[in-house]
């Protein structure tokens, strides 16, 4: 993914930046929104910014939340 794409996208919630998640090999997964605790994942390259298609990120020391079925 550019890098100078990701400068130009803000998180569609709340207009603040975002910060690249990398999976355990470093690949690119998902834009990261600290303030809004949502990432956004990547597909085929493309971030979606949608908040429909959002997942919550966890807080520092907390733990894991289960995984839904989908």
């Amino acid at each position: 993914m550019d890098h100078r794409l990701i400068d130009l996208l803000v998180c569609p919630l709340c207009k603040g930046p975002l910060t690249m998640g990398r999976d355990e090999n470093a690949q690119p997964r998902e834009l990261q929104c600290a303030p809004d605790r949502l990432g956004f994942p990547i597909r085929d390259g493309i971030p979606v910014m949608l908040e429909s298609e959002a997942r919550a990120l966890e807080a520092p020391g907390q733990d894991p939340a289960p995984a839904s079925g989908t």
